[in-house]
């Protein structure tokens, strides 16, 4: 089965495989909202510091603008909560870097605190869930600020540069909440729909479980998403009513993913579709006893997240592994005459990822982006040194299509987001393209190939014990919900959270599940109890949706929710 874990024995050959890895997929469905973003937060402090000719602090206002990346997928309210972190977050590992920076020069002593910023920074990146692009952007802007001369009289007003800019990029991410206000939660609900949808397709097919074990497995991260995007919403109030119609929706695509065989998945894109754009939301047809379904939903609310501190108790290995390859990347950058060896510092900090797997797709895909950057960088650099303001333009530019194509594939942004990065190297005044383009070469081989060595003598030990744990979660949510069907009349909502909470265990399981089968010289993982969780677990949702669908106050119609975004 597609489903099983891999065990340990795995040759690694055919783990790091290049198969795939390069493979463009298709954009994401708001691709172009990153970048307009993008452009839109950095232009204007861009712009005016090339207007007072003073092109040289764009380092210091990029620091802010670039935090309007980020949380694009997230209701608004939740955004501004997000990116009100980000810009604290991205000031703060600025300020460390700063302070460093005007207490020595010591390129040895520089490395180490990089390197320490960007453990951090990742993992606390990978605890909270912020999203793409994670701690890469925050680790670049750190780093960079390591290697600029500074005093420590000048660093409150870099700071502020900062900060004035973070202010400017907040607003640029919630603009445009006034015009479609309920715009991030209808998307992530289409994408439930869709993606089961396409598992309920798939199953029609009569194709056996291998092949359409991934379509399910994609589903349920969708539906996952989704009920995690909607329990950031109030629950009372004016926004409400919306959440509550979307949250039958998603409870639709449950049920599609638990019966597939007894769904029309045209219904469910039909649905999708209509979540498109400003039009009223769909109904499912629910007569008013579907309530228990929502009252499901109220009891998650009131499950609190894990604290941060045993959030970031797993991600030890993976903090390891960040210190020691860009610390080392940093030293062999050093060790080699390069005078920007943060630039392989960040190389080594962008490549790690889940599982070591997932870290060598990433340095294939860095080192392919990267040195096709260094070769269109040759090709932009002498329209760029035209004149400063051909300079900026040129970097804004390169900034919209990285942003535009990295949801294609990685290296594909990686293509543009090198030059631009080499460019802005140059706002404090132009220099020798074949030195930048021979230095940004040299120290993307040595940050890739130190830094997977780096992962690759830091295992990761614990991933069988969480795979074993995530096992026993998901055994424990299953006996819940089949003691649940066993009684005649639960109470109100308690089968609906005990369902959705089987799902998430279920999508957990299948996310631990993955992730450690692409670690290696760990021990033998729990393949066949993985297995057979899976499959009791789903047998369980399938028959508490029978259990939903047998109620008699259920309809088939199809209408509209009264309801606007």
């Amino acid at each position: 089965m597609s489903s099983a874990t891999p065990t340990s024995g795995t040759s690694p050959a055919r783990r790091l495989s290049l198969a795939g890895v390069l493979r463009l997929r298709r954009p994401s469905e708001i691709w172009f909202k990153p970048a307009l973003s993008s452009v839109a937060a950095v232009a204007p402090p861009n712009l005016l510091l090339l207007a007072v000719g003073r092109l040289d602090l764009a380092m210091y206002t990029m620091a802010g603008s670039l935090c309007a990346l980020y949380a694009h997928n997230r209701p608004y309210a939740a955004r501004a909560r997000t990116l009100a972190w980000v810009v604290l977050g991205m000031i703060g590992g600025l300020a460390v870097a700063l302070v460093t920076a005007s207490l020595t020069g010591n390129a040895v002593a520089l490395v180490t605190v990089g390197a320490l910023l960007a453990a951090v920074q990742k993992a606390l990146c990978d605890a909270t869930r912020v999203g793409p692009p994670g701690n890469v952007v925050l680790t670049f802007i750190s780093s960079a600020a390591l290697f600029v001369p500074q005093t420590l009289g000048q660093v409150p007003g870099h700071l502020a540069l900062a900060a004035a800019a973070g202010v400017w990029a907040w607003l640029v991410g919630m603009a445009p909440a006034p015009v479609r206000p309920h715009g991030p939660e209808r998307r992530a609900t289409a994408q439930a729909l869709n993606a089961a949808a396409a598992y309920a397709a798939a199953h029609g097919t009569g194709a056996d479980g291998d092949t359409h074990a991934p379509a399910r497995a994609a589903g349920y991260a969708a539906v996952q998403a989704a009920w995690q995007t909607l329990l950031a919403l109030p629950a009372t109030g004016a926004r409400a009513a919306t959440r509550h119609a979307l949250e039958r929706l998603v409870v639709r695509a449950e049920v599609a993913l638990a019966a597939p065989a007894d769904t029309d998945p045209e219904r469910l894109r039909s649905w999708a579709r209509a979540l498109r754009g400003a039009g009223r939301i769909p109904r499912t047809g629910d007569a008013p006893g579907g309530t228990d379904e929502l009252l499901g939903v109220d009891a998650e609310l009131a499950a609190r997240p894990a604290p941060l501190w045993q959030r970031l108790g797993p991600l030890a290995p993976i903090a390891a592994r960040t210190a020691l390859g860009c610390a080392l990347a940093g030293y062999a950058s050093l060790a080699l005459g390069i005078g920007r060896p943060y630039w392989a510092l960040v190389t080594a900090a962008a490549l790690y990822q889940a599982n070591l797997t997932l870290t060598w797709s990433r340095a294939v895909q860095r080192v392919v982006g990267n040195l096709a950057g260094v070769l269109l960088f040759a090709a932009i650099a002498p329209l760029a040194h035209l004149g400063q303001a051909l300079l900026v333009l040129c970097c804004l530019a390169l900034n919209f299509g990285a942003e535009a194509l990295i949801t294609r594939n990685y290296w594909l942004g990686s293509v543009c987001v090198t030059p631009m990065a080499l460019l802005v190297t140059e706002f404090a005044g132009y220099q020798a393209t074949g030195d930048l383009m021979t230095e940004r070469a040299v120290d993307t081989l040595v940050g890739a190939l130190v830094g997977f060595l780096a992962a690759v003598v830091v295992t990761n030990r614990r991933a069988g014990s969480r795979v074993e744990q995530a096992v026993t979660a998901a055994d424990r949510a299953r006996e819940h919900a089949a003691r649940l069907l066993a009684e005649p009349a639960p109470a109100p909502g308690a089968l609906e959270a005990a369902r959705r909470s089987l799902a998430a265990a279920l999508t957990d399981l299948r996310a631990t599940a993955d992730g450690a089968a692409g670690e290696w010289w760990g021990r033998a993982l729990p393949q066949e109890r993985v297995v057979l969780a899976e499959q009791s677990g789903h047998r369980t949702l399938a028959e508490a949706v029978r259990r939903q669908a047998a109620r008699p106050d259920r309809d088939a119609g199809t209408r509209t929710e009264d309801v606007r975004p």
